[in-house]
């Protein structure tokens, strides 16, 4: 028709205006979502700090003038603290950041915090099979549930993301710098508890689980066939026959 030519032209334009528009609008979901991250990142500090000075949790969409008892809290506390000893008191990071500075720092934490979640999801993926083998043996599935019950409170206590920040950073003090061997006497002697010095005696049980232990069922026979096995006779004579 007549009319096809002037259409034409607009029709690019309007897709690509539509393509524009639903760029700017996925850039919009995006912001908020992260947005909303950071804003649960927030109430979770607060919650955490109203836990340790034993106050009560305070609302989140409360204004900064609510949360001043929190400030007087935490100098009050900072005013008792000056009689400890140096090393718990002085901060580690004591210089002061720019903003591109704390921009790189959060990136290195985002590296970080992918690269450990990856460790430890294989490290509880590791710990769920190790979990699973022990139901393997003929007693242990007597009480299967009983260790379900057991086993699924403690495994939903270990989340896989990583539960640190920033804020972690500036919280840390001179005492995490200083790397002693988790094997050291002078560590050992405060750490080393009861349950270290207890051995076990005799023979330890065996908890089985190996796979090539693990018998395969016995396959269901069928009965055999009437006429099979005659083509195969047939074959083999049709095969004499040749080689003569």
């Amino acid at each position: 028709p007549s009319f096809l030519p002037s259409i034409h032209p607009s029709i690019p334009d309007f897709l690509s205006s539509e393509l524009m528009a639903a760029r700017l609008q996925a850039r919009k979901t995006l912001r908020s979502a992260k947005q909303d991250d950071k804003n649960n990142e927030v109430v979770q500090e607060l919650h955490q700090i109203c836990q340790a000075l034993g106050m009560p949790e305070p609302d989140p969409t409360s204004s900064l003038q609510k949360l001043t008892p929190c400030f007087f809290q935490v100098s009050e506390a900072l005013t008792a603290a000056r009689g400890l000893e140096p090393q718990w008191t002085a901060p580690l990071l004591k210089a002061p950041l720019t903003s591109e500075q704390w921009k790189a720092l959060d990136q290195i934490n985002q590296v970080l915090g992918a690269e450990y979640q990856c460790r430890r999801h294989m490290m509880l993926t590791r710990f769920d099979v190790t979990v699973a083998s022990f139901h393997w043996s003929e007693r242990a599935k007597v009480e299967s549930r009983t260790m379900s019950e057991t086993f699924r409170p403690l495994r939903q206590s270990l989340p896989e993301d990583s539960q640190f920040c920033l804020s972690h950073l500036l919280a840390a003090r001179e005492d995490f710098s200083r790397i002693v061997k988790t094997s050291s006497e002078a560590l050992r002697s405060k750490t080393s508890c009861a349950v270290n010095k207890v051995l076990m005696k005799g023979s330890v049980p065996d908890r089985g689980g190996r796979p090539n232990e693990i018998e395969a069922p016995m396959p269901t026979w069928e009965k055999r066939r009437e006429g099979g096995g005659g083509g195969g006779q047939r074959w083999a004579k049709r095969g004499k026959k040749k080689k003569k």
